[in-house]
């Protein structure tokens, strides 16, 4: 039986280390690294190797996936001087799993293959349940032999893969994905404060609707939380306001109009102004509890 190749893993946040451990659970040999290495000392002491910058970790592997903050960090490790397209072996497989922009995904790919290299844009929903549980939707645009080739890395860390076209494509997914959520986290929240307000028990609210038509993942994943008043990231404000601002400039250079979309950006900037950028989505609740939600 073959063994499985080297996988350089940058980007070891909540999502990130999960997923890094689920590669490493399956086998794979895994070279990490990450701004802050305190966050990758779990893995080190489970076996992974360390890198001082993530071109480092490129040169030492056939397989690269980053998973990055914001479309300046994935600029900077992928096309930064020394970075991963600089120092990446020849013929390797890099897999930005970041939400970033389908632009920058684009031009990743072309200085890629300028370079004979394969990238592809991979964006991944399901937060931190489905990194830890190894569950997460993975959306992925780039050649379609790189997809092939990933496919057994996707099969570890995903439950749903699916090969979306061209690069950029990937991204553009992920975009509806977050505008589908946005909505969705609109409505969880409401449905709760209407019961809250109405007198209802929330555990036993939530419980009922469940088997409706109100339940969703968010409903399952978030709506306990929320009721436990635990609002610890499973995915961070910050990172989802970053996302929806991407949706609405793709939105406007479309030439469409989403006024849900804007809606929850506004709601989630005015979280993060008010000190919530650490916490997780679930908490957007609180500008409902602070009665803040005038637009």
């Amino acid at each position: 039986m073959a063994a499985h190749p080297t996988v350089a893993f940058v980007g070891t946040g909540v999502m990130g280390a999960a997923m890094a451990d689920n590669l490493m659970q399956a086998g794979y040999p895994l070279v990490v690294h990450n701004r802050s290495r305190a966050k990758a000392e779990p893995l080190l002491a489970a076996g992974a190797t360390w890198a001082d910058s993530a071109g480092e970790a490129a040169s030492r592997a056939e397989i690269t996936i980053t998973i990055v903050g914001y479309p300046h960090d994935v600029e900077h490790v992928y096309l930064g001087t020394d970075g991963i397209v600089d120092r990446a072996v020849q013929g390797a497989l890099l897999v930005d799993m970041t939400t970033s922009t389908p632009s920058l995904a684009m031009r990743i790919a072309g200085a890629a293959a300028a370079r004979g290299l394969t990238a592809l844009d991979a964006p991944v929903s399901g937060g931190d349940v489905g990194a830890r549980n190894g569950t997460l939707t993975i959306m992925a645009g780039g050649e379609r032999a790189g997809f092939e080739r990933a496919l057994p890395l996707f099969e570890v860390m995903g439950k749903t893969y699916s090969h979306m076209g061209g690069p950029g494509a990937g991204q553009h997914t992920k975009m509806a994905n977050q505008i589908g959520i946005a909505g969705t986290m609109l409505g969880l929240v409401e449905a709760l404060q209407y019961a809250k307000a109405a007198g209802l028990d929330l555990e036993k609210a939530h419980a009922a609707l469940s088997g409706g038509g109100a339940n969703s993942w968010s409903w399952g994943a978030y709506g306990p939380r929320i009721i436990a008043g635990d609002f610890t990231p499973g995915f961070f404000v910050k990172h989802f306001v970053k996302d929806l601002r991407i949706a609405i400039e793709e939105a406007h250079r479309l030439e469409l109009a989403l006024p849900g979309l804007e809606l929850a950006e506004r709601l989630y900037t005015r979280l993060m102004e008010h000190d919530g950028a650490e916490l997780g989505t679930q908490a957007l609740w609180l500008l409902y509890e602070n009665r803040d939600v005038g637009i």
